[in-house]
């Protein structure tokens, strides 16, 4: 029996686009990412500086998220403009985020927003960040502060982006010049705070971080459940598509090398966030190469948007929670491929949600051309074409596309 497409979405069924504090707002002149990126030497490509200046253009951008046909609208709150010295929160940043959810509610779209996108203050990278046992306590005390300030008008939330992100650096990660890199970096950064140490969360080693980053996680849900507010919790991972090649693949130790313990600590959570770009191919040695000739996107891996049928499949198998698609999209200067890639991504979304699947949304990564970290701008993930030195917003084909499919709500 075939079905008839395009059909409805779920009711309630949430279509947005993403941005970050860091890679969009500019000037975050007390994170450590900053730091990071002014330091010399740094692997960075080019500092952060003005970014999409959304700061101060938050409503323009809410309003093009909203006209465009989106109903909800994910970005992050800064921790090192809200907390910039140990123990001083700024009020006229927390009001300045209670004015950007406000802007989301008068538009239309339900705020989903991530306490944790990457970046943290440089007080705090400079006493260890999350290598420091009680770096989960001081997450914590600013995830309390945020939401006393903020949470009657969060919709969603979730802890940090991608909980498993420096498992994927690491197995990305090919040692040699780069790691040099990075370490001289990180001393510059230590010498810059007059500190011995330097933790920023992109760089650190998983083993020394992980465990703080899992009571970090714990204690934060814990102070947002305590309101005000009572919206859904969720944890947000990094879930590229592990596909098994030939007898003998390594395709699970992968996996768990991928996840290591977020996958049984999503199980505890409202839900889980699902953020797929590609697949991975695993034969009997390790990790294989793409095929040959197959086409490659701008950020150097596998144009495959089919990826996320199978981080979705496993998701719903393995962790059991309502399944968010928190970020989906690709690096591309050819807009007519973006169109493409989402229309393959949605299409699995459709297939997933044929079979029973509970997939609550599709949220495009980015809204915006953005900062994509140590590759600087170059990168074009946006459905919104930003000029870096005007900062003129202008939407792409891509954004008529899919926010035509958000207003019908078909796929």
């Amino acid at each position: 029996m075939t079905s008839s497409y395009p059909r409805p979405v779920p009711e309630g069924f949430l279509w947005g686009t993403a941005i970050s504090a860091h890679q969009s707002e500019g000037a975050n002149v007390n994170s450590d990412v900053w730091l990071c990126e002014n330091v010399t030497p740094t692997i960075f490509a080019e500092p952060s500086f003005d970014a999409c200046d959304s700061y101060h253009r938050y409503g323009e951008d809410i309003a093009i998220a909203a006209d465009l046909g989106f109903n909800c609208h994910r970005i992050g709150i800064e921790w090192a403009r809200i907390e910039p010295e140990p123990g001083q929160f700024s009020i006229a940043a927390l009001d300045h985020y209670r004015r950007v959810l406000e802007a989301c509610h008068a538009r239309g779209l339900k705020p989903m927003v991530t306490y944790n996108h990457f970046t943290v203050p440089s007080w705090f990278a400079a006493r260890g960040g999350f290598e420091v046992a009680d770096g989960a306590d001081l997450f914590a005390r600013f995830a309390g502060r945020a939401t006393e300030h903020l949470g009657d008008l969060i919709s969603y939330a979730s802890t940090f982006n991608e909980a498993n992100i420096q498992r994927l650096i690491g197995l990305l990660r090919r040692g040699g010049d780069r790691q040099k890199g990075i370490e001289a970096m990180i001393a510059a950064c230590a010498k810059a705070c007059g500190s011995e140490r330097f933790s920023s969360l992109l760089f650190a080693p998983v083993e020394a971080c992980e465990p703080v980053l899992l009571d970090a996680h714990a204690k934060a849900v814990q102070a947002m459940k305590a309101g005000p507010g009572d919206f859904p919790v969720g944890l947000t991972l990094t879930m590229q598509d592990v596909q098994g090649v030939g007898e003998g693949h390594q395709a699970e130790t992968l996996i768990d090398m991928l996840y290591g313990p977020w996958l049984e600590v999503a199980r505890a959570a409202d839900f889980v966030g699902v953020q797929t770009y590609t697949r991975v191919l695993v034969g009997p040695q390790g990790q294989l190469p793409p095929p040959r000739d197959t086409e490659m996107t701008g950020a150097g891996y596998e144009f495959y948007p089919q990826a996320l049928g199978g981080t979705i499949r496993l998701a719903h198998e393995r962790i059991g929670r309502p399944i968010y698609v928190t970020e989906s999209g690709v690096a591309t200067h050819d807009d007519a491929r973006r169109i493409a890639y989402l229309d393959g991504a949605l299409a699995q979304v459709r297939q997933c949600l044929d079979d029973g699947i509970d997939v609550k949304s599709f949220i495009c990564w980015s809204l915006l051309d953005n900062f994509e970290w140590t590759r600087g701008y170059e990168e074009r993930f946006g459905l919104v074409h930003v000029d870096y030195e005007t900062f003129a917003r202008t939407p792409k084909p891509s954004a008529r596309h899919l926010g035509a499919i958000a207003r019908a709500g078909l796929i």
